[in-house]
């Protein structure tokens, strides 16, 4: 069961659990409407699936997890909310249904695969991040056979993130915020997805508890719309510093209007590194991970396995 299966990362995961020839029951809040939503590729290899309704701000003890949980081997939760509506709040779909769900799975036996993301800290400023992060903690505390999954920045189309930043890359001038000097490795979300299968597969394995995902190379926000630019031979965009009250300003508004994807939570990512410990995608893939963007003298530097922060 893959909760959230027609989301960014969630559709990709379905395709490819079943391409390997799974069983695959899509958990979404509409289920008459959902694979409307997907690109026509993908709707095509997904028109088959099982659609079962889930609302994930209403799943927040382990019993009501039961009765959709009845049929399932493994499942893979890829729901998140950028921003709160309503009852769909941080707490209650980042932490409180999450762990109820690790719980429900700690008593059936189901497998467990969580996708989180890197960079989190409990006593971070944005409520969003706190509340992946207590998560986390949650599921941990449980004897659940689960996968923690963190990966970087996600490269690929139909992100919401992803779209937005390759529209800023192809703009003739790149407004960056002072503060975003952290480098982050951007992967491919079919090499996620790939990933996330081979750990759907895997059960009992305490080496795969928490697991890091990034690409072959590490950049700053500047040096990642540079390589995401649309013609990369055309002239280099024109960098512009925000000063950090301006950029922080602006991204508060964001958040207010949910306006892009840009808000005081990515602010907050963007301003310190935000690299895998042990970058696990290759042991998982077997093979070189796809290359996202066109690399620079600027941007190539060494394996992200090799890092330690």
């Amino acid at each position: 069961m893959v909760l959230g299966g027609t989301g960014f990362v969630g559709r990709h995961v379905a395709a490819a659990l079943h391409a390997r020839g799974h069983a695959v029951v899509i958990g979404t809040r509409h289920p008459k409407r959902a694979l409307k939503k997907l690109p026509p590729a993908l709707r095509a290899s997904l028109h088959d699936v099982e659609l079962r309704e889930t609302h994930f701000e209403s799943l927040t003890t382990r019993y009501v997890w039961k009765p959709l949980l009845g049929d399932v081997d493994v499942v893979v939760n890829a729901v998140g909310i950028l921003r709160e509506r309503g009852a769909e709040t941080y707490e209650r779909v980042h932490n409180m249904a999450p762990a109820a769900l690790a719980l429900a799975c700690e008593r059936d036996g189901v497998r467990l695969v969580h996708v989180s993301a890197l960079g989190l800290r409990p006593r971070a400023y944005s409520l969003f991040l706190r509340s992946k992060a207590a998560a986390e903690r949650a599921i941990a505390d449980t004897s659940a056979d689960y996968s923690i999954v963190r990966p970087s920045l996600l490269e690929g189309e139909g992100g919401y993130a992803a779209v937005w930043l390759r529209r800023l890359a192809r703009w003739p001038v790149h407004c960056i915020p002072m503060a975003a000097r952290g480098r982050f490795a951007a992967l491919d979300v079919g090499d996620l997805a790939e990933a996330i299968v081979v750990l759907c597969e895997t059960r009992g394995r305490a080496d795969w508890r928490e697991v890091e995902l990034g690409g072959s190379v590490r950049r700053t926000l500047a040096e990642h719309l540079d390589a995401i630019r649309a013609r990369p031979d055309d002239h280099p965009a024109l960098r512009l510093p925000v000063p950090n009250l301006v950029a922080l300003a602006a991204a508060s508004l964001c958040d207010l209007l949910h306006l892009t994807p840009y808000g005081v939570p990515v602010l907050e990512l963007l301003s310190r590194d935000n690299l895998p410990k042990a970058n696990r995608l290759r042991a998982l893939l077997g093979r070189t991970p796809t290359p996202v963007g066109v690399n620079s003298a600027a941007s190539v530097a060494a394996p992200i396995g090799a890092l330690a922060r």
